[in-house]
């Protein structure tokens, strides 16, 4: 089954020193330091902190300026790390054995938020 965000929390806690906090964006990730906006729901917190993760495990240097390609390049690296990492292809398999059609049931049964599911179904060419 995919991971729960307290899941990622233990799994990275001796590596990274994430951080909840009150924020205008929803995640950022520097230098071994992740910070998650506090004020999302827990389904959209789990999906942007394992983009962060992500960034950790496949990006270097900033990354910030998106016009860049090589840039949007590492941005895309890092959101295929976090729907592998909350969504591998047997937990969609399992979802539809178990009735999911839509895509809000899926993120319901995988616990992530609908725009995570979308993104990543659009990844693994199935939407």
């Amino acid at each position: 089954m995919s991971c729960s965000y307290e899941d990622l929390l233990k799994e990275y806690e001796d590596e990274l020193d994430i951080t909840e906090r009150p924020m205008r964006i929803d995640g950022l990730y520097a230098d071994g330091c992740v910070w998650i906006n506090s004020k999302m729901p827990e389904s959209r917190k789990v999906s942007i902190l394992a983009e962060e993760i992500g960034h950790h495990e496949t990006s270097s240097g900033d990354i910030l300026n998106l016009d860049n390609m090589d840039n949007a390049r590492q941005e895309q690296r890092a959101r295929k790390w976090a729907y592998k990492k909350l969504i591998p292809f047997e937990d969609v398999l399992r979802a539809v054995s178990a009735g999911c059609t839509r895509v809000w049931e899926f993120a319901e049964y995988l616990n992530v938020d609908e725009a995570f599911v979308k993104e990543c179904f659009e990844c693994y060419g199935l939407l």
